[in-house]
Parts: C-alpha cells; structure tokens; sequence
C-alpha cells in the first residue's frame, strides 16, 4: 500500500522541472534575505508607534522612523521586494514580471539618488550607488529567465 505524504508538495519530483533551478545562486541568497526583510519591514510598520528612532535605507533613501513619507516609501519598497522573493522562492508565474518591474524600479530610483536629489537638496551628498551593478545582472537574468519560466 503507498503513502501518502502531508508534504508532497515540497518533495521533490524527477519528472518535472522546478522554476526554481532556473535562479542562479545569488538570486537565491537574495531571495531569502529579502523575504526576511519584507517580514521585518511588515514588523516595523505594525510596531512602528513603540519605535523611538529606527534607521532605515534601501537605495539611498534614508528614514528615521517608519511614520515618515521616506520612512513609509522605504517599507512599501522592502515589502514588494518581500513579495517579488516569495513570488520567485514558490515557483509563482507572476514572479518574473514583478521582479523585471522590481529591478527597473531599483534602477530608476538609484539613479534619481545619484543623479537628482543631490543637486535639489544641499544636505544630500552626491554618491555612486554600488546597487546599480547587482541590480543590473538582476534585471538582465530576469529578463532571459521569463520566457522559459512561464513555459515550465
């Protein structure tokens, strides 16, 4: 008589190919780490009004506390970042557009960081945005990996 496992899901099948194994290594690391930063992010935004002074940064865009315009705009960026990874860690056929549309995001306001915001306010420094390069190789691997993703 066969079994059946609770977590057949997860086991793993020889017959069909996992979207997964189509993430590089690195996409992966990041995947993890940013599924842990949407949940953090999702926690600060609850606990926000126990919070005194929190620093938070993704992309140049600094905040002091979560209830601020740049403290919020950093939580949305942190919790679609945290979707985008779980869309790709569970095999989702929307992960690929989400993280095309997560990279040109990213781009886009680096660039703004880098190139705009300096000249338009005098207490911000002008700074090259070393997230330019990982984002880059990001976009293009997410761009090769949609069509065969949304094949498997």
């Amino acid at each position: 008589m066969e079994e059946i496992s609770a977590f057949e899901e997860f086991e793993k099948k020889d017959n069909l190919a996992r979207r997964r194994s189509l993430l590089p290594i690195w996409i992966k690391i990041f995947t993890w780490l940013f599924l842990i930063g949407g949940a953090v992010a999702i926690g600060i935004l609850i606990c926000g009004f126990f919070l005194t002074n929190i620093n938070l940064e993704i992309y140049g865009i600094q905040a002091s506390h979560p209830y601020t315009l740049t403290g919020f705009l950093i939580s949305i960026l942190l919790i679609y970042k945290g979707t985008v990874a779980y869309g790709l860690w569970f095999e989702q056929k929307w992960a690929p557009q989400a993280a095309i549309i997560d990279g040109i995001m990213g781009i886009a306001i680096c660039i703004i960081m880098m190139i705009i915001i300096p000249f338009t306010h005098s207490d911000i420094n002008f700074t090259i945005r070393l997230e330019l390069i990982p984002l880059y190789f990001y976009l293009q691997k997410m761009q090769k990996i949609k069509p065969i993703w949304k094949n498997i």
